[in-house]
């Protein structure tokens, strides 16, 4: 688990930093399953995105 970030003196919780890498893993992710069709598959995309999303923060909680 990451510690506190002083970002200019001010710190910065280790959550928002997990917030921030987990969009753009899920902006990548989400690009893939586009490129290759697969979002076609879900009924409601935008709940689907979430839930990507979702999933991506907490593997990156967990496990880095």
């Amino acid at each position: 688990m990451l510690a506190e970030v002083n970002l200019f003196g001010i710190y910065v919780a280790p959550f928002s930093i997990y917030a921030l890498v987990a969009v753009f893993v899920t902006l990548v992710v989400r690009f893939l399953l586009w490129r290759f069709g697969a979002l076609a598959w879900f009924w409601h995309v935008p709940l689907f995105e979430v839930g990507l999303y979702v999933c991506i923060l907490c593997l990156l909680v967990l496990y880095v």
